[in-house]
């Protein structure tokens, strides 16, 4: 139940109570027809709220006391046995999103993230690479897809990284339900799975963005240009080689050539401290295509250190002839709320608490986090949309928290 003495707190009207209502039982009625079975799509029910509530820990044991299981096993049966498509589930989660936050300036954005883990038998661990510290760590991998819009952003795919260890290891991916069909492939081709699945589903995001581990694949971003024409800014290098004229230049070297005219002070949007100012500055480089589009290396140098070259951050944009600079520096201002996104299915949703094993398990976990994630932006959209507007993409991270709104909606 809602706690009706907090709904004030932002000066939202009392229709906010029916509006949740309303949109709990929406949201409720699109992903409930994906499970055949009632026991299933009861516990599916359960097990977001679960994730929804304040539960220290999101483990089966106080997932399963929280809504008045005397046992996690319908919710590990749930996870593990039973029959529904978690696939169909998350593109429902997907078409959900967009319907309710869709604006014609949404971008794309991809990133990883590591979920550390203490033993060997989960499936895709190994030491490897950790975003989430920044090390090498004893983790599974996975890649996601977040929807970001003005009017809010949320987690809506997800695929886990298989690495070559675990994909030539027949007795690992027995062991863990690993389906045949699924070989090793790396994070820009799980990257471009995703993006492809949601171009198909009709969605036009007027850009794609990403880190360097993806911008600098050549293929993954030459697939963006050649099969969509899809504008993107992706984090590259230092020593990413570009073409201009018939001279290929590093990215490090062409920043070194820089004058102090070619530089200008833009905002990339509001932080958790103002506004935040970076210099900014761009080259043209050769872009091999018959549209109006050119590829540019986009600079960015912090106020704090402008004769270091290693406070330089390099970009490779792809985008209609006309885009502006300030534009540019906008959208790259833009990347980080994917991790907003990861923050807040992390610390409040159990996104890397779970208790599973399988590849079955992990791929179900995830998504029913993308559902409970996606149920509570659409939802405070809808009752605050003056709050969530995020006029002109500036909206602080730290303004009116997710954090804060469910606890004035007694999630």
């Amino acid at each position: 139940m809602l706690d009706t003495s907090k709904v004030f707190l932002t000066g939202v009207a009392l229709e906010a109570l029916s509006e949740w209502s309303g949109t709990l039982k929406t949201f409720q009625q699109k992903l409930g027809k994906h499970f055949a079975r009632a026991e299933a799509r009861l516990a599916a029910f359960d097990y977001i709220q679960a994730l929804l509530s304040s539960v220290e820990r999101k483990n089966g044991w106080q997932m399963a006391e929280q809504v008045g299981h005397n046992s996690p096993y319908r919710l590990q049966h749930l996870l593990g046995r039973a029959a529904w498509d978690a696939d169909a589930v998350c593109n429902e989660v997907r078409s959900y999103v967009v319907e309710h936050l869709g604006n014609h300036a949404a971008i794309l954005a991809v990133d990883e993230t590591g979920f550390i883990k203490q033993g060997q038998q989960s499936v895709g661990v190994q030491v490897q690479y950790c975003g989430s510290t920044g090390h090498m760590e004893n983790c599974q991998v996975g890649v996601f897809l977040a929807y970001i819009s003005p009017h809010g952003h949320s987690l809506i795919d997800r695929r886990l990284y298989l690495p070559q260890s675990w994909a030539s290891d027949s007795a690992k991916r027995a062991k863990t339900g690993v389906p045949e069909s699924v070989e090793f492939t790396t994070k820009p081709m799980l990257a471009r799975a995703m993006l492809e699945s949601a171009f198909d589903a009709g969605i036009s995001p007027a850009w794609v963005v990403a880190d360097e581990v993806y911008g600098s694949d050549g293929k993954f971003w030459w697939w963006l240009e050649q099969e969509y024409q899809q504008a993107y800014l992706l984090t590259v290098g230092v020593k990413q080689s570009v073409t201009i004229g018939w001279q290929q230049h590093r990215a490090g070297d062409l920043a070194t050539s820089l004058s102090p005219e070619d530089w200008q002070r833009l905002s990339c949007g509001l932080g958790t401290k103002g506004e935040r100012y970076y210099d900014w500055a761009r080259i043209e480089v050769n872009c091999c295509n018959d549209h109006d589009f050119k590829r540019w290396l986009l600079f960015r140098r912090n106020l704090n250190a402008p004769d270091d070259p290693r406070s330089i951050t390099y970009y490779q944009v792809y985008a209609p002839a006309d885009t502006s600079l300030d534009t540019m520096a906008t959208v790259a201002g833009q990347r980080w709320r994917i991790e907003e996104c990861f923050k807040i299915a992390k610390d409040q949703l159990g996104l890397g608490e779970y208790e599973v094993r399988s590849w079955h398990g992990w791929l179900r976990h995830m998504t029913l986090v993308l559902a409970a994630q996606a149920f509570l932006v659409v939802l405070r959209h809808q009752t605050e949309p003056l709050v969530n507007a995020q006029k002109n993409w500036t909206m602080p991270s730290n303004s009116n928290s997710l954090a804060q709104f469910k606890a004035m909606r007694g999630l």
